[in-house]
């Protein structure tokens, strides 16, 4: 997977930019503000139909301007493909493929396969188990397009029984057969994106053991435990259990939806007993775990972005994956930094070959 070039058209801080890339390293450099990380997130925007930072979709329209368009020319298998994703204030986002505009965004969704590494990431630590989820989810649905629909039933279903509760709520009613119907559904649903989700981890933990191991070099024990209720009990069951509670709550309070991750370090979260260094590796290891779960899932190299990792990162880290593109199997590579010299000397290790756009 190869990313030609990419024209931006009142995207975030661009009027009007384009760029032609190198296959292999290309490098993004420049003071801090000038939209060194707005150029990644326009390619993720190209992968993912959305903004890694910013999810609220009008924001990203550069200010005062009434639209957006981000232009990719791809090389896939090789097989030509064009990207355009555009969006006017006030209307529907659209995203086509080859002048042909998809019916679903979902259809897109792994079409381009991309991971991104990022200062960003630390949420998938600090934050609730909203960001862990996604992060799961986000990486099953780039290979299975039968999982990615599931969640949308899903969670459709389930904004539709917490709809159905605040009626009750509000009425002074209940009608236990209608509620009965959303259950049967969000038991369904739930029962295989829980399997699903299981079996995925079941591969994916190894993979992340040995990243984790390669990039930190230290004998810490690190592991993934996947948190659900579905590990107690059938889903319907447990719905019908927790009704009174539901009911007073006015949402649904058990399900897939309330699944986490949990990242510990040595039998402890690491969000408590990890140090910055091995919070660090953890991530990164968690994200190249994606990359080669990705890569062997779609039979593509995934693209892979590095946003502001020499700032973040220690050099034995830094190093760790910039010597990752020596390999003849790996991808193309998007790196932003504030300091060219830093940059060059760096990707200059690895005698591939690389263009730097000074931004």
């Amino acid at each position: 997977m190869i990313l030609k070039s990419l024209s931006l058209l009142n995207y975030k801080n661009f009027e009007s930019k384009s760029f032609n890339f190198d296959t292999k390293i290309n490098c993004f450099v420049g003071n801090n503000g000038v939209g060194k990380t707005n150029v990644l997130d326009a390619i993720y925007h190209l992968s993912f139909g959305k903004s890694y930072f910013n999810p609220v979709a009008s924001q990203n329209i550069k200010h005062n301007e009434p639209f957006f368009v981000i232009n990719g020319d791809y090389l896939k298998t090789e097989i030509e493909e064009k990207i355009v994703i555009s969006l006017k204030r006030g209307q529907k986002k659209v995203i086509k493929r080859n002048n042909k505009i998809y019916d679903k965004f979902s259809d897109h969704i792994g079409f381009i396969p991309l991971v991104i590494i990022s200062p960003a990431d630390r949420d998938l630590i600090i934050e609730g188990s909203d960001k862990r989820r996604k992060f799961i989810d986000s990486v099953i649905s780039q290979g299975d397009k039968d999982y990615l629909q599931l969640l949308i039933k899903y969670n459709r279903t389930l904004a539709q029984r917490n709809s159905l509760l605040k009626y009750f709520a509000i009425n002074n009613t209940f009608n236990n057969d209608t509620l009965s119907v959303y259950n049967e559904q969000l038991s369904d649903y739930g029962l295989k994106i829980f399997e699903k989700r299981k079996f995925f981890l079941e591969i994916f933990i190894p993979i992340f053991k040995i990243r984790y191991e390669a990039i930190s070099g230290d004998n810490e024990i690190v592991n993934l435990e996947y948190k659900s209720d579905l590990f107690d009990s059938d889903l319907n069951l447990l719905l019908a259990k927790v009704i009174n509670k539901d009911k007073l709550l006015q949402y649904t309070s058990v399900g897939i939806h309330k699944d986490d991750l949990l990242f510990n370090i040595n039998a402890y979260p690491i969000k408590k007993f990890g140090s910055q260094g091995q919070q660090k590796s953890f991530l990164i290891a968690l994200k190249l775990a994606q990359f080669d779960f990705i890569k062997k899932q779609s039979g593509n190299n995934p693209i892979l972005l590095l946003d502001d990792i020499f700032d973040k990162l220690d050099e034995q880290r830094v190093s760790h994956i910039i010597k990752l593109v020596n390999d003849e199997n790996f991808g193309q590579l998007f790196i932003s930094d504030t300091h060219p010299e830093r940059t060059e000397n760096a990707i200059k290790q690895v005698h591939q070959s690389y263009e730097i756009f000074k931004l």
